[in-house]
């Protein structure tokens, strides 16, 4: 019997993304940041100020991650940018994939060197037409994995040795060996496998335990799972549908949030799970995360 995390599920503002995803937690300025994939949004809320804010980049984004002068690195539809997190005004560093207009950035995150790695996925969900890449410190982009469906969740081991990594459609958790001198990666091999009738593994989180949290679209949970034996070890349960990913933030990273989506969903759908594209938080959750890895300016 895989145990339910007790706490309350509480949706963060009265507002619903078409897509939320991406969701970061700002330590410097105490605020949860996510993303409106579609919409091209940027979302900022400060549960201290209860100051909700929305940047819009006119743009898909995809993947957004911490930088050291106070704004972004994203992922979008036209490559990898910086962003500056009040104008939205977008700085585009590379087009990896220019000659893929089909695609379009997916999830993203730095690596605890502080290298953006980002993947794509094909606009249609073509599958095998993505690629994964890794964004260095002075802007070069090397492509690190290729054939990917939809290119989803990242993390790294407490340790920095390994990488954990979703290609969704896979229903799996890939692990890599990792070397954080160089951002090399070898050795995959599947350490998680979820079960198709518990939906698909989307965003993923790692906490201060090397345990995984991991978002299931279209399975209406988020779960953790040890990813040395492969087991599920608990799960909370979520009043949508469309789970998207999930990430730890609050003053002691003891709070997790939770981006969901409401695309696609039909008018029943949407009567049965009104709050579908909620960002949601479960306070003092009983877990606590690691800091967001920021990339150097």
């Amino acid at each position: 019997m895989i145990k339910e995390i007790p706490g309350k599920v509480e949706r963060v503002v009265e507002h619903s993304c078409l897509l939320g995803e991406g969701p970061v937690w700002d330590a410097r300025n105490s605020c949860i940041c996510w993303l409106d994939i579609l919409n091209g949004a940027i979302h900022q809320f400060s549960p201290v100020t209860k100051q909700h804010t929305v940047v819009e980049v006119k743009q898909l984004i995809g993947c957004i991650a911490l930088t050291t002068d106070g704004n972004f690195i994203a992922g979008l539809k036209e490559g990898i940018a910086l962003i500056d997190r009040h104008s939205g005004e977008v700085n585009v560093l590379a087009q990896p994939e220019q000659q893929l207009p089909g695609n379009r950035f997916n999830d993203g995150k730095c690596d605890p060197a502080g290298r953006f790695w980002a993947g794509t996925m094909a606009l249609s969900e073509e599958p095998h037409a993505a690629n994964l890449y890794m964004v260095d410190h002075d802007a070069t982009v090397q492509k690190k994995k290729t054939a990917v469906t939809i290119s989803n969740g990242l993390a790294w081991s407490l340790d920095g040795k390994r990488m954990y990594y979703i290609d969704t459609p896979t229903y799996a958790v890939t692990a890599f060996d990792f070397d954080v001198d160089t951002g090399g990666i070898s050795n995959e091999r599947i350490v998680v496998l979820i079960p198709e009738t518990e939906g698909a593994p989307d965003g993923m989180t790692i906490d201060n335990e090397g345990m995984l949290w991991i978002a299931h679209w279209g399975g209406w949970q988020v779960s953790r799972w040890d990813p040395h034996s492969g087991k599920k070890l608990m799960h909370i349960s979520l009043p949508v549908a469309k789970v998207t990913s999930c990430t730890f933030g609050g003053q002691y990273l003891n709070d997790l949030y939770i981006t969901t989506a409401r695309v696609d969903l039909s008018v029943v759908d949407l009567e049965q799970q009104p709050l579908a594209g909620s960002l949601f938080v479960i306070r003092d959750c009983g877990f606590q995360g690691l800091p967001a890895v920021e990339y150097p300016l």
